[in-house]
This record gives C-alpha cells, sequence and structure tokens, in this order.
C-alpha cells in the first residue's frame, strides 16, 4: 500500500512542470491500472504498519483514483486559461492521498483524522474553483455540518478504546455496546457526510456552488465515505443498531420521496443531480440499516455505481453549462438540435440513473429492494414511489433538456471535443462493464 503512496506524493513536484496537466493525468491513469492489476480476492491484503486493503476497501480506492483521473480530464478549460492550474492538480493529489489513506486505514481514529482531512482540499476546491460569489456560504455549510456532527464520533472512539483496549478494524467484534448515547455519537457524522435527509441540505448548495471537479468527488467519493464508515462501525453496534435502526429506516425512506418530489420543480441542472444523489443515498442508508447480508452487498454496490453514474451527469451538466454560460433548463432546451452526438450520451448516463439494465445501478436496487422490503412488508408503498418518480425526474431531466425550442440567443451547432467524449466514456463503460463480474461485490462478506 505504501508504494502507490509514495507514488502519489512523488506526483506533487511534477504538478511544478510547465505543461505538466496531461503529464500528471496520465500518471494517474497508470496508477489506476497497478491499482487494478493489485486485484484483492482474500480477507485482507497488502498489509503494512497502519495501511491495508479488504475487498471493500478496494473498490472505493479503485473509484477514488478513477473519479480523480476524470476530474482532471473533466477541467481542461482550467488548464487552458491558466487559472492556477499548478495549484489545482496539487489539491486534487492532496484530495486522492486523504482518500487512499481513509480507505485503507486499519485504525478507526486514523480513519476519522483523513475522513475529516478530505474535507479541507474539497473546501478549497469550491472556493478556489467555484463559479458564484455564494461559494463561500456553501464551503461555510460543508465544513460546518460535517465538522459538527463528527466532533461526537470522536469522543465515541476514544470511548471505545477505553472499553476495548484497540481501534484496529480487524480486532472489533470484541465489544457490543448497547448503549444509545455512544450509538448517536458513532452513528451521526457518517449520516451526515452520506447524507440523510434532514441534515442533507449542504450537498445542494456545495454541488451547485462547486466546479465541476467538485461535484464529481462530492458526488463520486466523499458520499461513499459515510457508507463505509458505517459498514466498518456497525461490527461493533448490532445489538444498539436492532434497536434504532428502524429511525433512520423510515426518515430515509420518507425523505427519499419528498427529495424525489423536490427534484421534480427544479430549473437548475446541477441542482437536481444534486438532489437525486439525496435521493439514491436514502436508499442505500436503509438497506445499510436493515444489517442483512443482502444489505450491505447491495449498498456497496450501488454506491459504486451511483458514483460513476452522478460523477458522469455532473460532467454532462458541465458541458452544457460550458457552451451555453447557464445550467437553467429554461434556457438549456433543444440541445439535441445543437449537440447531437452528446444527446447520445445524455441518454444513456440518464438511463443508468433510472437503473435501466444492464447498469450496476440496477443491480444495486433489486438487492435493496429485496432487504428493504424483507425487513419490513410496510416500506413496500414508499419504495414504489421512490422508483416511479426516480425514473420521473430523470426523464424530466432528459427530455426538458433535449427537447423543445432551442434558446433564440444560439445560432451554431456545437460537437463534442474528444477529451469529452473519452470523459463520458470512461463514467459509462465500467458502469455497465462492472455487471459481469458482479460477484465481486459480495466477496467482501
Amino acid at each position: 500500500m505504501l508504494k502507490l503512496l509514495m507514488m502519489m506524493l512523488f506526483l506533487i513536484p511534477v504538478c511544478f512542470i510547465n505543461e505538466g496537466w496531461w503529464l500528471v493525468q496520465n500518471l494517474l491513469f497508470m496508477m489506476s491500472m497497478v491499482m487494478i492489476l493489485k486485484c484483492v480476492l482474500g480477507d485482507i491484503s497488502y498489509l503494512s504498519y497502519f495501511l491495508g486493503c479488504d475487498v471493500i476497501s478496494y473498490g472505493l480506492i479503485l473509484l477514488s483514483f478513477w473519479i480523480c483521473v476524470l476530474m482532471i480530464t473533466a477541467s481542461g478549460l482550467i488548464n487552458q486559461n491558466y487559472i492556477n492550474n499548478q495549484l489545482f492538480l496539487i489539491m486534487i493529489l492532496f484530495l486522492l492521498i486523504m482518500l487512499y489513506c481513509s480507505f485503507s486505514s486499519l485504525s478507526l481514529f486514523s480513519f476519522y483524522v483523513f475522513f475529516e482531512g478530505s474535507l479541507i482540499p474539497t473546501f478549497l476546491l469550491i472556493l478556489g474553483w467555484g463559479y458564484q460569489p455564494e461559494r463561500l456560504q456553501a464551503g461555510v455549510y460543508l465544513l460546518f455540518y460535517t465538522l459538527l456532527a463528527s466532533l461526537p464520533l470522536l469522543v465515541g472512539l476514544f470511548y471505545l478504546y477505553s472499553e476495548q483496549g484497540t481501534l484496529v478494524i480487524f480486532c472489533e467484534g470484541l465489544v457490543n455496546l448497547n448503549n444509545f448515547y455512544l450509538y448517536l455519537s458513532l452513528v451521526l457524522a457518517f449520516l451526515v457526510s452520506m447524507p440523510m435527509f434532514l441534515v442533507h441540505l449542504w450537498l445542494p448548495k456545495a454541488h451547485v456552488e462547486a466546479p465541476v471537479s467538485g461535484s464529481m468527488i462530492l458526488a463520486g467519493v466523499l458520499l461513499k465515505l459515510g457508507g463505509y464508515g458505517l459498514l466498518r462501525i456497525y461490527k461493533y453496534l448490532i445489538v444498539s443498531g436492532l434497536s434504532f435502526n428502524s429511525i433512520w429506516v423510515s426518515i430515509s425512506l420518507i425523505g427519499g420521496v419528498l427529495v424525489s418530489l423536490i427534484c421534480l420543480r427544479q430549473v437548475d441542472m446541477k441542482s437536481l443531480i444534486a438532489y437525486s444523489s439525496v435521493a439514491h443515498m436514502g436508499i442505500v442508508l436503509s438497506g445499510l440499516m436493515t444489517l442483512t447480508c443482502w444489505g450491505f452487498c447491495s449498498s456497496y454496490l450501488l454506491m459504486i455505481a451511483h458514483g460513476l453514474c452522478s460523477s458522469g451527469l455532473f460532467c454532462l451538466a458541465n458541458i452544457t453549462y460550458e457552451r451555453l454560460g447557464s445550467r437553467s433548463l429554461l434556457i438549456n432546451k433543444g440541445l439535441m438540435s445543437l449537440m447531437p452526438s452528446m444527446s447520445m450520451w445524455w441518454f444513456l448516463l440518464c438511463s443508468s440513473n433510472m437503473a435501466a439494465p444492464p447498469s450496476l445501478n440496477l443491480l444495486g436496487e433489486i438487492g435493496l429492494l429485496n432487504c428493504i422490503i424483507s425487513w419490513s412488508l410496510l416500506s413496500m408503498g414508499v419504495l414504489m414511489l421512490l422508483c416511479f418518480f426516480s425514473a420521473s425526474y430523470t426523464l424530466y431531466l432528459y427530455s426538458s433538456s433535449q427537447h423543445g425550442k432551442i434558446y433564440s440567443g444560439l445560432y451554431s451547432c456545437s460537437g463534442g471535443y474528444l477529451r469529452e467524449y473519452m470523459l463520458l466514456f470512461l463514467h459509462w463503460f465500467p458502469l455497465n462493464l462492472l455487471i459481469i463480474s458482479s460477484e465481486m461485490f459480495m466477496l467482501w462478506l
């Protein structure tokens, strides 16, 4: 594990080379390739003093590498216009190092440190390269929501250490505590990070103000940190989880339906995609909280699928924003006439977002429907509404942006660059190819 960490650290001086943008991107592609070849099939491998990797960390580390490479590809304009491009590359590398360390940490305390550390480069990305003046407010929302909830987590971890004598992830399960306050302190930070309905307000704000790279990493990986934390922490909390989890399941499912209704009246593309993330993560959270084998595997699967799909949709929204100068669905109409080839990518990624075959989303959602309905038959009606509205707002996004009368201020036909088509292909291809090897997502249990 340390060799990849050293490679990332030694990439930082490369950022200062003139015209080193694509060199850093290609080296990160090479590191992703190395990570793919280091496929983990056993319980835990690549074990060092404080880093290690099992199947669940492996998928999320690979996702982090992939999304960070695609962030550099998507931010071509920053390189073209020299908007602090060297500093931008350093921020992405710093963020990647934080994510890599948090997913491969063997101790819950080091996971906490890197989990909080990943907020700093994200905050700086939003503040430094965001579009509107409101980005400062969005950054403060992001920090306050996440930091406020994660203070109890630190206290809870110290209490666990005093009870158990170790915080190593693979030595847990020795203590199974049934204490509501401890349960709340350990779970709350991850619920805000996911984000659960009622503590989700920071997410749409952060997405709308962030540059495309900020939106990609937020949707692609940072939301998954919460899910990963819950998967790791629930070995301590099975007894108390059986007592209190129904609260979070009901909030998530009802919140998912309400957020889907909010999606149907959005006019900002980015805002719509951000709210759809909240609805999807609501289903993931409900599946996790059932504490079943199906729930754990399917929520992990849907987290990876959502990371690729949501990130691709943010790229598409940014591509049209760069052409038209607006993200409003009132202006972004008739794009099929303006960018005919891009319409196909809109269709492919929107269909994946509404869980059409053969995307990973479909497999994840089938598994989650299975485990949530077996947990409680009452949830069936809410899940039917969730699936229906998920298709509704995705169709609304697709049809209102691609069809209709084109905005009168536009006179030209605009194709995409090869860079943009490659970017969208690299989001869509793994999302639909991974279903062939879906047993990978079940191995870690």
